[in-house]
C-alpha cells in the first residue's frame, strides 16, 4: 500500500499537514510494508527539505499512491479517480457550499475517508485540530483583553514561531485583581484553552462559587451545559435527556454574567439548543463583558456578540448591543469580539505535531489490521463503486440537489 500527502490547494492556503518530516520517519518504521511520499508544496509550515532530509520521497505526481492524505477540501481539478483520500471534506452536514465536490468524489469513484467523523464504537472523535483551536483562541482572547483595556500587549499568535514563544508570551499579561471568565465547553478544545488559562495562573473554582463567592485573585470557571442550561418545567437536570432534545430547556447563562470580564465559548452547540445569551440578554446593564472569544464561531446564533467570522489578518471586531450592529472594537460600548474560524492554522507546526500523532495511533493502524471497530468505514462517506456508504446515504439528495 503506498501513501501519499498532498499539498494544499484550498484559498487562501493552509500550512497544516496530516504528518511532520519526522512522523513520516515513524510512519516507515511502524508501516514498514508500507510506502510514503510526499508532495511538494512551497506553502508548508515544513519545508520539502525537512522531509527529504530524513529520507522521504518528494514525489509530484501521486498517481501511483493508494490513499492519499491533506488537510482542507481538495479543489475538485486536484482529485485523483479511484483514490482513497482523507481530509476535512466539510460535506456530511450537507454544507451547501460542498454538495458539488461530494458529487465529483462519487463521479470519480474515490473513497472519502473525512477526518471529522471518524470516531470510536461510542461515538467519540478520534481526531482533529480542536486542541490548537482552544489554545489560540483562548490566547486571542488575552490579546484582545489587553487591547481593550489597554493593560498589556502581546504578539500576534501567528507571529510566534512556535507554541512555546507563544506561551512565553503569556508572562506580559497583567490582570486586575477582580479579573473573572468562563469557558463553556468540556471538549479537545475547552481543554486546549485552559492549557493557556493555567499557564497564566488563573485559578479554577466551581460555577457555584464563581456565582457566589468573591475574589481577590484573577478566577476562572469551566461551565459545562448543565451549568447554563436549565429545564423549563423546573424539574431536574438530565445530561442525556438535553442531548437527545434540548427543546425544553431555557438558558440561565446570565447567572454568571455579573462580575465577568472575558467569556470563551468551547462548546458544541446545537441548533435545536436554546442560545446561551442573546441580543436582549447582551443589553441587560449587568452584561459589561469586555470580551468574547468565540472559538466555537456559530454565526449569528448561540452568542449573539458573533456577527460574523474573523480572520487572521484582522481577528477583532466590536458589537454594540444596544445598536445591534458591529462596530469598531476600540468602541467604548462595544463588546470586544474575537471569531476567527481557522484558529490552529495560526499555529501550524505544533497544530500539525497535534494532529499527526492522533493520526498515528488512532487511525492509521486500521489500515493494516482490517479496521476491526470499523473505524475507518463508519467514517467513509464514499467507496470505491462511486457510492455513498450506508452510514452517508441520507446525503443522495445533497449531491444530487
Amino acid at each position: 500500500m503506498k501513501f501519499g500527502i498532498i499539498k494544499e490547494g484550498k484559498t487562501p492556503p493552509d500550512k497544516r499537514v496530516p504528518l511532520s518530516p519526522q512522523q513520516c520517519v515513524q510512519f516507515k518504521k511502524q508501516f514498514p510494508k508500507a510506502e510514503l511520499v510526499v508532495q511538494p508544496s512551497s506553502i508548508r509550515a515544513f519545508a520539502d527539505e525537512s522531509y527529504s532530509k530524513v529520507g522521504i520521497t518528494l514525489q509530484e505526481d501521486l498517481s501511483d499512491c493508494d490513499v492519499l492524505m491533506g488537510v482542507k477540501e481538495v479543489p475538485l481539478d486536484m482529485l485523483i479517480p479511484e483514490k482513497t483520500y482523507l481530509f476535512f471534506s466539510h460535506t456530511f452536514k450537507l454544507q451547501p457550499y460542498n454538495s458539488k465536490l461530494l458529487r465529483t468524489i462519487l463521479d470519480k469513484k474515490i473513497r472519502l475517508i473525512d477526518y471529522e467523523v471518524l470516531t470510536n464504537k461510542g461515538g467519540k472523535r478520534l481526531i482533529g485540530f480542536g486542541r490548537y483551536a482552544g489554545v489560540v483562541g483562548c490566547y486571542n482572547g488575552f490579546l484582545a483583553y489587553g487591547k481593550k483595556t489597554g493593560r498589556y500587549t502581546l504578539k500576534p499568535a501567528n507571529q510566534c514561531e512556535d507554541r512555546v514563544e507563544l506561551t512565553a508570551e503569556l508572562k506580559k499579561i497583567d490582570l486586575p485583581a477582580d479579573f473573572k471568565m468562563v469557558i463553556t465547553g468540556a471538549g479537545r478544545v475547552a481543554g486546549g484553552a485552559m492549557e493557556i488559562i493555567d499557564a497564566i495562573g488563573i485559578t479554577k473554582v466551581s460555577a457555584d462559587d464563581y456565582k457566589n463567592k468573591q475574589f481577590n485573585k484573577p478566577v476562572y470557571a469551566q461551565l459545562l451545559v448543565n451549568d447554563y442550561n436549565e429545564r423549563l418545567d423546573g424539574e431536574s437536570f438530565k445530561r442525556q435527556d438535553f442531548f437527545n432534545d434540548p427543546k425544553p430547556y431555557k438558558s440561565v447563562f446570565m447567572q454568571f454574567v455579573p462580575g465577568t470580564h472575558m467569556y470563551v465559548p468551547c462548546h458544541y452547540w446545537d441548533s435545536n439548543s436554546p442560545y446561551i445569551f442573546t441580543r436582549e440578554d447582551a443589553k441587560s446593564k449587568e452584561f459589561n463583558i469586555k470580551v468574547v472569544a468565540d472559538v466555537s464561531c456559530d454565526i449569528d446564533c448561540a452568542v449573539a456578540s458573533t456577527l460574523r467570522p474573523s480572520t487572521i489578518a484582522e481577528p477583532l471586531y466590536g458589537y454594540n448591543p444596544q445598536l445591534e450592529k458591529e462596530v469598531d472594537f476600540m468602541d467604548e460600548e462595544a463588546i470586544g469580539v474575537m471569531a476567527v474560524d481557522n484558529l490552529p492554522c495560526e499555529l501550524p507546526l505544533d497544530a500539525s505535531e497535534d494532529f499527526g500523532n492522533e493520526l498515528l495511533t488512532h487511525i492509521l493502524p486500521n489500515f493494516f489490521n482490517g479496521d476491526p471497530d470499523g473505524i475507518l468505514a463508519r467514517a467513509s462517506e464514499t467507496n470505491l463503486k462511486g457510492e455513498l456508504t450506508e452510514y452517508f446515504a441520507y446525503l443522495k439528495d445533497y449531491v444530487n440537489q
